[in-house]
């Protein structure tokens, strides 16, 4: 029989693969974004942030195959169905700002703030998607250190990110508006 950390370990490994099919939709919108005029902000942490993301996949791998926790029911099982819903938030994030999402923070002129799907709960409903998916991934298979030190740095990094991103769009909000004038 096929031991439970074999099975997490192919779900960690098919969530890297969603990842890089992030990544190339990311590069092709930002290239899209380049393409309208776009400027790039907040370079200084977006390595970090590449680092940090990876080292979470494989944190939470090399944790269960290094400590051995077990897996528990009935709470691995809610994790995982935690995990797969994030998943599809995520892309519901992704779809809804189109041509416009990518992981860097691009202002683009003349565009408005999106405030449709998730948009229009929340400002930043990818990073709450991000920060209960820290969480979940790990928990699924009771790596409780990689939830906790992912945690923590990733709420650093919102910090710095949203503030960047908030800053870009009252940016753009400006220049629109010079523009209209």
């Amino acid at each position: 029989m096929v031991s439970s950390i074999w099975l997490y370990t192919a779900f960690i490994a098919l969530t890297g693969i969603e990842r890089l099919v992030e990544v190339r939709v990311s590069n092709r919108n930002a290239a899209w974004s380049f393409s309208q005029g776009g400027v790039e902000r907040g370079k200084g942490h977006y390595p970090f942030m590449v680092v940090l993301h990876t080292g979470f996949l494989i944190g939470a791998v090399a944790e269960t195959w290094l400590l051995e926790p077990q897996f528990s029911t009935p709470w691995g099982w809610i994790w995982l169905a935690i995990a797969v819903l994030c998943q599809g938030l995520r892309w519901w994030c992704i779809n809804t700002l189109g041509q416009r999402w990518n992981t860097r923070v691009i202002l683009v002129p003349n565009l408005p703030r999106i405030q449709e799907g998730p948009y229009r709960f929340l400002s930043h409903p990818n990073y709450v998607i991000v920060a209960l998916e820290g969480l979940a991934l790990p928990l699924i298979h009771n790596a409780y250190w990689t939830a906790g030190i992912f945690t923590l740095l990733n709420a650093g990094l919102m910090w710095v990110r949203i503030r960047c991103e908030e800053a870009a769009l009252q940016e753009l909000c400006a220049v629109n508006q010079t523009e209209a004038q």
